[in-house]
């Protein structure tokens, strides 16, 4: 029997001499989710000018202490002028600091009476000033190469008044499902078969991950149907994706299809769940080599899979760093297991504390128990060979997208 790959070995196949998507421009507006191709340089300081944080009076620190009368009221997007010396300015947050100023003492510690205002001692210079350039400076680094543009980063290009970017194409997949036991939800079920519950759940999370499906599609179990399919899916995708057909069956046709048409990896991982997955290449267009992954059938080895092996496939494939890795919390566990000669990745559910992080484990962890995954926040890893006791340290995949 072969032996056991791990997880590291099979990333290390799996990304090797992977190319990323070809750039394309993107009005802002369309542009939430997708992954930046070219840096983005600043054209404009931010804030543009010193500006008050606060509602309140400008003034110079040194009049600080005296009844000053009020020369000016400048609200936000109005303009300033020079502030008379010995006077303040009635100021509103975001107004701009008028030249001669160099502080803003808060509204509620000045008494008002008339035209003059009386300002409390020891003011400092700078008090409740937003400098022009503390948040970005024109010509530094806005944003680099690989950012995943969600809503900060949005709203730092607004900022800019930047309209349309320069991003990777989304991922092109093919998801494929094998057996003739699986029926899509709406059809009737006959006698041993299950409807498909691992295509809507990777549908989603290919999505999260960044990519667009281009064919969804089943596979029935025969040899010659499962090597066409596979070959006109890497003809349009960037990735081929396929549910189950990865074990050692008689009717699992995947792995010997992949074998004969391109080039296959290796299929057995020292995991659990998820032993029986299919990681290799495909030909293409034009001669360029197409990913396939081909997960297990199981719905918890599907999701587990999909988090481990497509999430740091598609970030590579968007040139995004932050998709490389799952987050890995420290945590407490609150539950006991065992392992044997395979690496277990248990979903557990988190509870952040002001002891630190704890971990509990579901109750039945069986790779066909999808209702584990619902409310689960990370993946416990348990080393193989290991035993973990209440109290224990141990380390936590977070299942975020970035």
């Amino acid at each position: 029997m072969a032996e056991l790959q791990s997880v590291e070995a099979a990333l290390a196949a799996l990304l090797r001499d992977v190319a990323t998507t070809p750039p394309e421009p993107l009005p802002c507006d369309e542009a939430a989710g997708r992954v930046l191709a070219e840096a983005i340089e600043a054209r404009l300081d931010v804030p543009a000018f010193d500006n008050s944080a606060m509602d309140g009076y400008a003034l110079h620190h040194r009049d600080a202490g005296k009844r000053l009368a009020v020369s000016q009221r400048i609200a936000a997007g109005s303009p300033a002028t020079p502030l008379a010396p010995g006077t303040c300015a009635r100021i509103f947050t975001g107004g701009e600091i008028p030249p001669g100023a160099d502080c803003v003492v808060m509204q509620e510690r000045v008494e008002v009476e008339a035209d003059l205002a009386a300002i409390p001692p020891d003011i400092p210079a700078g008090d409740n000033v937003r400098r022009r350039g503390r948040d970005v400076a024109s010509g530094d680094l806005l944003l680099p190469a690989g950012e995943r543009l969600e809503a900060a980063a949005l709203g730092h290009l607004a900022g800019q008044g930047i309209t349309e970017v320069v991003v990777r194409r989304r991922p092109r997949v093919a998801l494929l499902s094998t057996g003739d036991e699986i029926v899509d939800p709406g059809q009737p079920l006959a006698a041993g078969q299950i409807y498909n519950s691992n295509r809507a759940m990777l549908r989603r999370l290919l999505e999260r991950f960044g990519a667009e499906l281009t064919r969804v599609a089943s596979i029935p179990d025969d040899p010659v149907g499962t090597g066409e399919t596979l070959r006109a899916a890497a003809l349009e995708a960037d990735l081929v994706i396929s549910t189950g057909g990865v074990s050692v069956g008689e009717e699992d046709h995947v792995k010997a299809a992949l074998a004969s048409l391109g080039q296959l990896d290796l299929w057995r991982l020292a995991i659990r769940p998820g032993k029986p997955l299919a990681l290799g290449r495909l030909p293409g267009r034009e001669g360029r080599e197409v990913r396939f992954v081909g997960l297990p059938g199981n719905p918890v080895s599907c999701f587990v899979g999909a988090w481990l092996f497509l999430r740091p496939l598609l970030g590579a494939l968007q040139g995004c760093p932050a998709l490389a890795h799952l987050p890995c919390l420290p945590a407490r566990a609150e539950f006991s297991t065992r392992t044997g000669p395979r690496r277990h990745y248990m979903r557990v559910g988190l509870e952040f504390g002001r002891d630190g992080i704890v971990a509990r484990a579901f109750r039945d962890q069986n790779s066909g128990v999808l209702s584990s995954c619902i409310s689960a926040d990370a993946l416990a890893v348990i080393p193989a060979e290991s035993r973990v006791e209440p109290g224990d340290p141990v380390d936590c995949l977070w299942l975020r997208v970035d």
